[in-house]
C-alpha cells in the first residue's frame, strides 16, 4: 500500500517511516522540516511543505491508499500556528483525502482532549475539554474527522498517551539528561499518582491494526497507552536505576512548585507548561480496553520499559543533539533556569 504521513520527519512520523517500510510499503514523508535520516532518505519519497498549503496537499495525495496524520504545531508553539496548524491544516488533508479517494484516513489526537479529568481510568466517551491552545485545537480537529466520517470516509481517531522510544526527547530530556549526569530528578508531589505512558513501537502496532483491520472495526476512535505502569515516581525510578549512581526521584511540594512554575512560564524562563506541571502529580490514565478488543491491540512494552529504552537510544546518540533544542519531540528543549536548579540534585 501507499501511505503517506504528514509529520514524516518528526519522533512519531520516523519511527512509522521505519515501521512501514520494514513491512514493504511505500511510504511518503509530508513534512514541513527537513527530513534528515541518512538511512531512509534513498527508500522512501520525501514531500516538504507545509499542511496549510491546499494545492500541495491535494497533489500529495494523489494515488495514496492510506493518510496518518501526525503533524502537528506542539503546545510550546505560537497559539496562532497551533490553531492553523491543527485545525485549518487537518481540514485541507480531510478534504484532499475525500477529493482524491484516499481509502483510509488515520488522524493522531492527543489524551489532552481530556483536560484535568475528575475521574479514571478515562474512556472514549468522556467528556472533552481541552487545556490550552493544544488541547482545544485537538478536539476541534476531531470534529472535522467526525464530520467525514459521518460523509462515509473511513476515519480512525487514535488518542495516544505521552508516548517515548528512540528519538524522543523533549520535555523527556530533562529526565535523561539529569539522569546521564548522575543527578537526581525532581518530581511535582510525592509521585505517588499513576501516569500512564505508551512506548512509540506500540503506538505504531495499533496505528497498523486501524490501518489493516476490516475497515467497519478501523472507522472508531481509540485510547492508546501502555497496558502496565505502576506510580510516576517508581516508573521514572527505573531510568536512575538503570544508570547505576544510586540516586532517587525527589518529590517536592505540589502547590509551591506549580506556582513557582507558572510564574517561571510567564517569564519564558523555563520550557514546562500548564499541560505538563498541572498534570504531573495527577493520575493520569485511560481505558484501552476498546482496542483490544475491536483492534487486537496488545501492547508489549510497560512504562518502565519504554522509559528505559528511549535513555539507552539517548545515552547512545547524545553527542548528535548536544548543541541543538527547539520545541518539538526530536530536539532537547531549552531548559532555561532549570539547568541551574540541576546542580541541587
Amino acid at each position: 500500500m501507499k501511505f503517506l504521513i504528514t509529520g514524516g520527519a518528526g519522533f512519531l512520523g520516523i519511527n512509522l517511516v521505519r515501521y512501514l517500510q520494514a513491512r514493504e510499503h511505500e511510504v511518503y514523508s509530508f513534512d514541513i522540516v527537513k527530513f534528515d535520516y541518512p538511512d531512509m532518505n534513498d527508500k522512501i519519497n520525501i514531500i516538504t511543505g507545509d499542511i496549510r498549503n491546499k494545492e500541495l496537499v491535494e497533489k500529495s495525495l494523489s494515488g495514496i491508499d492510506i493518510v496518518i496524520h501526525t503533524a502537528a504545531a506542539l503546545p510550546l508553539y505560537k497559539p496562532e500556528d497551533i490553531y492553523s496548524t491543527d485545525i485549518d491544516g487537518t481540514k485541507n488533508l480531510l478534504a484532499s483525502a475525500k477529493k482524491n479517494k484516499v481509502k483510509r484516513f488515520i488522524h493522531i489526537s492527543s489524551t489532552a482532549v481530556y483536560g484535568i479529568p475528575d475521574h479514571h481510568p478515562l474512556y472514549e466517551g468522556d467528556k472533552l475539554d481541552g487545556v490550552g491552545p493544544y488541547g482545544k485545537s485537538k478536539i476541534l480537529a476531531e470534529e472535522e474527522c467526525n464530520k467525514y466520517r459521518k460523509n462515509g470516509m473511513c476515519v480512525s481517531i487514535i488518542r495516544p498517551k505521552s508516548f517515548v522510544g528512540p528519538e524522543r526527547l523533549g520535555v523527556f530530556d530533562l529526565l535523561f539528561d539529569w539522569a546521564y549526569d548522575g543527578k537526581g530528578f525532581p518530581m511535582i508531589g510525592n509521585g505517588n499518582n499513576r501516569y500512564q505512558l505508551l512506548d512509540v513501537e506500540d503506538l505504531c502496532d495499533a496505528i497498523y491494526l486501524c490501518a489493516t483491520v476490516n475497515e467497519d472495526k478501523a472507522n472508531d476512535t481509540f485510547n492508546i497507552g501502555a497496558k502496565e505502569y505502576t506510580t510516576m515516581k517508581e516508573d521514572y525510578q527505573s531510568v536512575l536505576d538503570y544508570t547505576g549512581y544510586g540516586k532517587k526521584i525527589v518529590g517536592l511540594p505540589e502547590k509551591p512548585i506549580i506556582f513557582t512554575l507558572r510564574i517561571l512560564e510567564a517569564f519564558k524562563l523555563s520550557p514546562l507548561y500548564k499541560w505538563v506541571y498541572e498534570t504531573a502529580s495527577k493520575d493520569s490514565f485511560v481505558s484501552i480496553e476498546k482496542a483490544e478488543k475491536v483492534l487486537g491491540y496488545k501492547p508489549k512494552y510497560s512504562n518502565k520499559d519504554a522509559l528505559v529504552r528511549n535513555y539507552k537510544w539517548y545515552s547512545e546518540h547524545k553527542e548528535e543533539f548536544r548543541n541543538k533544542s527547539g520545541v518539538s519531540h526530536r530536539v532537547p528543549w531549552k531548559q532555561g533556569i532549570l539547568r541551574v536548579a540541576k546542580m541541587f540534585f
